[in-house]
């Protein structure tokens, strides 16, 4: 079976060129083999940065993903018989060849999701730090024993393995996300079935490859292409235990919803719309410098991006007044292009004309726009791709549609309350995830919005608050490093079950 690595490797050097010639087809990966879809249908996997066809992806059928559930059905009670310190064993050798090949993973993550390098090889680095955490397993997962009466008899739990676990993973983050499931569900003694974005199909098909050279055996690792016809074949079949979902709010709650009608454990993780307070006394070099990398890090496409930020006090104060000003100032001095430091393209034209349809309906409701990104669509116009710069809109009225929904894109709505109450209200009213951000030298005020936030408490998705107080003033997504113990803790419940022997 032809591997897909030397296809691959040609064609990850020039992520702004035209690799038409040297384009890769992502087939599946069943039961240790490369094989094509039933259909023998493909779509054209596209470069964001220049709109150039760069691979081919298999359109799969139920009767691929039957194939390849079945596959991991079969190697699951191999899997699961082995010890954990063995399967993680397994899980170390992966994580030294992601090391090893991490600038090669990231060239694949700039030409099919459009990051700059330094985004792309953080990708890799935040996604092998969930695979350092199942390496862990073997000490983390070891029940408990204790006499529940006389006599001797005594009373154990243990976490065991569900099955097949299926993840299902969206465009943003082509190695990171399906990286939150993959090694904790096969240390765990899962099998698992894979379907990657088909926007971005590269990365995940040459990690497979990966994962083989590390000694998983055939059928503990599947992967299938596809769209929805796959995505529904996972969630529908009936030997898949669990299924783990990242995409948007409306599928989540789909795929949700029809899990739990199949009395079928899920993970499903949608949209945000994240608030970020700033304080009158709050460091304005700080504070505007680490909105900028919230908002426009990664062209805006990710769920912890910063979307809306409340400046508290008068609109007329110096201090706030400057605040503003140098996050525009920033923001306007941000380049297009792949390359460390500057910002890439969004994804495809889909996601462009969703976000300047939020730009044009916000000028349509009376808001400003104080930095305008659509000047990229002219300068970038030689290259055919999907871009949009940093834009930064003023708004008078807390209703606008940009201030309550995900734009997903490098958009920042501003608003000017006047009171710490007027910011709470807004960012409680929110229903969506997945953060608070608040600005601020003083604990005391930190300590007020940390009892009132919504972020962490009932919002939809996984929910956190960020305080930068004092001089500590932490990069919004660097904070994010923070939760993947959180993540992965859940992810391992939710790949495993207790069972208590007595």
């Amino acid at each position: 079976d032809e591997k897909p690595k030397a296809q691959i490797l040609e064609i990850a050097h020039d992520t702004m060129g035209d690799a038409s010639e040297t384009m890769t087809t992502c087939n599946n990966y069943i039961d240790g083999r490369i094989v094509p879809p039933a259909s023998n249908q493909y779509l054209d996997v596209v470069n964001p940065a220049t709109s150039a066809p760069i691979g081919k992806v298999a359109l799969s059928t139920t009767a691929d993903v039957d194939a390849a559930v079945s596959a991991a059905h079969a190697a699951f009670p191999s899997w699961k018989s082995k010890t954990t310190k063995s399967r993680a064993a397994h899980m170390l050798k992966f994580h030294a060849l992601v090391r090893t090949h991490a600038a090669e993973l990231a060239r694949l993550i700039v030409l099919e999701n459009g990051k700059n390098f330094a985004e792309a090889l953080a990708d890799v680095a935040k996604g092998n730090e969930t695979v350092e955490y199942a390496c862990t397993l073997p000490q983390l997962s070891r029940g408990n024993i204790d006499v529940v009466s006389g006599g001797g008899i005594t009373c154990r739990d243990r976490r065991d393995p569900l099955g097949v676990v299926a993840s299902i993973a969206p465009f943003n983050f082509p190695f990171m996300v399906p990286h939150w499931t993959l090694p904790i569900a096969l240390v765990a003694g899962n099998t698992i079935v894979l379907k990657p974005s088909e926007k971005v199909p590269l990365t995940m098909y040459r990690v497979v490859e990966m994962l083989e050279e590390a000694g998983f055996p055939k059928g503990v690792v599947n992967l299938v292409n596809g769209t929805r016809e796959a995505v529904e074949g996972l969630i529908d079949h009936p030997l898949v235990r669990a299924v783990t979902f990242v995409g948007s709010s409306p599928v989540a709650e789909i795929v949700s919803r029809r899990c739990r009608e199949l009395n079928k454990r899920c993970t499903a993780l949608g949209g945000a719309k994240n608030h970020l307070i700033a304080l009158p006394d709050c460091d304005v070099e700080g504070t505007s410098s680490d909105v900028v990398v919230s908002y426009a890090g990664c062209a805006g496409q990710r769920c912890m991006a910063a979307s809306v930020l409340l400046i508290v006090g008068d609109e007329e104060d110096t201090h706030q007044k400057a605040l503003l000003q140098n996050v525009i100032e920033k923001a306007a001095k941000i380049q297009p292009g792949t390359e460390q430091g500057k910002m890439g393209p969004v994804i495809d034209d889909h996601s462009l004309k969703k976000i300047l349809s939020y730009i044009e309906r916000s000028e349509k409701e009376g808001a400003t726009i104080l930095l305008d990104g659509r000047s990229w669509m002219s300068e970038m116009a030689n290259t055919k791709g999907n871009w949009i710069g940093p834009t930064v809109i003023l708004h008078g009225n807390k209703a606008d549609g940009a201030m309550n929904e995900e734009v997903f894109g490098p958009v920042l709505s501003v608003h000017h309350v006047s009171t710490w109450q007027e910011a709470i209200a807004i960012e409680n009213a929110n229903p969506f995830g997945n953060a608070a951000a608040i600005y601020t030298t003083n604990g005391g005020h930190a300590e007020w919005f940390l009892t009132r936030v919504r972020a962490a408490v009932s919002s939809r998705g996984n929910d956190f608050i960020l305080v930068c107080v004092y001089l500590l003033l932490l990069v919004f997504f660097s904070w994010v490093l923070c939760s993947k113990h959180v993540d992965a803790r859940r992810k391992y419940r939710h790949t495993s079950a207790t069972r208590t022997i007595q």
